[in-house]
């Protein structure tokens, strides 16, 4: 018999949530030399109340303790003023000038931290490819031109659309889609 529930468990009356995964994080190395990205992550979802919390906890403490996030509100149909986060709450802000597919946090301590958002519906190889490509420590490209140089996501939507209209994937895109999967990156 399977039990769903739609709403949190209650234990000794306080809410039971379950432990958040893990991010899906990839940063360049402590040494790399400074760059438009400093690595990418890839949500879950497009929820920021749920998705930063376990980012911010795993920053605070492989990177510095953040205490701001800004982002694009063109990704987040919600953007919270305040997230908390293990022991402290960050503020976060959205700014149309920002790269849409860029994430920044800030540090009092240390400064600033730019990453790359994958968008949470990207699938496994791509999401690879674009993490490897934004945590490459000569990777100088913006988080909106890593995401245009990544054939692989703009071809299969076409193929997708061209399936859908009754046709076939043409050759073309798939010998894109081998180099790019290959690893060979400008």
């Amino acid at each position: 018999m399977n039990i769903i529930l739609d709403r949190p468990l209650v234990a000794d009356g306080q809410d039971y949530s379950p432990p958040a995964p893990p991010p899906r994080l990839a940063l360049k190395p402590a040494n790399a030399a400074p760059g438009l990205l400093d690595g990418a992550w890839w949500p879950r979802s497009r929820d920021l109340t749920r998705e930063l919390p376990a980012l911010i906890d795993t920053l605070d403490r492989c990177w510095a303790r953040v205490t701001r996030v800004a982002v694009h509100p063109s990704l987040w149909p919600v953007i919270p003023h305040k997230v908390p986060a293990s022991g402290h709450v960050v503020h976060v802000g959205w700014f149309d000038e920002q790269d849409a597919n860029k994430l920044l946090l800030l540090s009092y301590t240390t400064g600033r931290l730019d990453l790359l958002v994958i968008p949470p519906e990207c699938d496994l190889a791509a999401a690879a490819r674009l993490m490897a490509a934004a945590a490459d420590p000569r990777c100088r490209r913006t988080a909106s031109g890593i995401m245009a140089d990544d054939e692989c996501l703009t071809v299969r939507r076409g193929e997708a659309d061209w399936e859908a209209e009754g046709g076939a994937p043409s050759s073309a895109g798939t010998a894109a889609m081998a180099v790019h999967a290959g690893g060979m990156w400008a």
